[in-house]
């Protein structure tokens, strides 16, 4: 597997331990929803940089789901479908990772931001070749 391919994977491989990652903690007898959410908006930002290096697309260090969407619409139309979710997503790279008033997503909060994040996931790995992807 060449080197960009191979870097391809790994973003995508990345995402995909997000994903567990925040099942996990969103899971058993203590639940970690701050961090669970957190998660969420790696994944999805992880599995776009992974379709951005695929299609050699240059990005800046940002969070701004949004803006990594925006840049993946250039080669595909269909990424204009999800700037709604970018949208939802993108504030949970830093909204419960520091002290505020609110320490913590309610449950329904984490679970609509997650089906979010896996569905955006599960669209950007199918418009990337198989052997690219992580089951």
């Amino acid at each position: 597997m060449d080197a960009k391919r191979s870097l391809v994977r790994n973003w995508i491989m990345k995402a995909r331990r997000d994903l567990l990652s925040a099942k996990k903690l969103a899971r058993g007898k203590e639940l970690y929803l701050d961090t669970a959410i957190y998660h969420c908006q790696q994944l999805a930002e992880k599995v776009i940089k992974g379709w951005l290096v695929y299609n050699d697309i240059p990005f800046s260090k940002t969070h701004d789901l949004r803006l990594l969407v925006a840049l993946a619409a250039e080669t595909e139309t269909r990424f204009n479908e999800w700037l709604d979710a970018a949208e939802q997503i993108t504030p949970y790279a830093t909204a419960y990772r520091y002290p505020g008033e609110v320490l913590e997503p309610t449950e329904e909060e984490y679970q609509k931001v997650f089906k979010a994040a896996v569905d955006f996931y599960g669209f950007v790995c199918s418009l990337l070749p198989p052997e690219l992807t992580v089951p």
